[in-house]
């Protein structure tokens, strides 16, 4: 990833919804977010449990500016016909966008979790490179929602039943499971007061990514 913001975004989708979900989202939403001006890319993780259809969207923005520039609030402010059928149905919504205040590592890994924080680490790049240098681990981001930013009403907003927020999250990418779930460990060792008091975390594998590069392409 290379532009200064994100968008992160977590919801469950129901069995019966889930094909649907699937096609409106890799066939005509994520399309239509990343060439909107200041999106860079979107990547799309799905949960690794079997009783959920858990989603994680991270989509990558030039800049924090995007969340409530203009090209980015017409397309709120318009959802399409498929849009304003989806919205409604997503449930445990979850949404926040800022700027990426440390990344450490290189490339992507396809087995990720995702740490909701209240507060960022005192030096937030230390943390990140000393995460990064663990055994299987390809990258980690950390980041600080722009609350006032994420936070401005649209008609698609409006759409949705409850809409949770957070101060900051931490990404962490591996190579496997295994690499992940030691790194976690590692994490906590090295910041207690941080991830101490955080519950068992919700690992995540890749499923789609689109840049914006080629979004245009037939």
């Amino acid at each position: 990833m290379r532009g200064a913001g994100f968008l992160a975004i977590w919801s469950d989708v129901e069995p019966d919804n889930l094909t649907d979900y699937r096609h409106w989202l890799t066939r005509e939403h994520t399309t239509e977010r990343v060439t909107t001006k200041g999106f860079l890319g979107v990547r799309v993780f799905r949960a690794a449990r079997a009783d959920i259809n858990r989603f994680f969207i991270l989509y990558e923005l030039d800049s924090p500016e995007v969340l409530d520039g203009p090209a980015y609030m017409a397309r709120l402010n318009a959802p399409t016909p498929w849009s304003q059928r989806i919205m409604p149905q997503l449930a445990n919504f979850v949404r926040g966008g800022g700027i990426m205040a440390a990344r450490a590592g290189r490339g992507e890994g396809s087995t990720i979790v995702v740490l909701r924080i209240e507060r960022l680490p005192d030096n937030p790049q230390r943390l990140a490179d000393a995460i990064v240098a663990q055994d299987g681990i390809a990258a980690v981001q950390i980041g600080a929602t722009d609350l006032a930013r994420t936070s401005v009403p649209t008609v698609e907003k409006g759409m949705r039943k409850d809409e949770g927020v957070f101060a900051g999250l931490v990404i962490i990418e591996a190579l496997d499971e295994t690499s992940l779930r030691s790194a976690l460990r590692r994490a906590r060792e090295a910041a207690p007061d941080l991830f101490g008091g955080l519950s068992e975390p919700e690992i995540y594998q890749g499923m789609f990514s689109l840049d914006a590069r080629i979004a245009d392409f037939e």
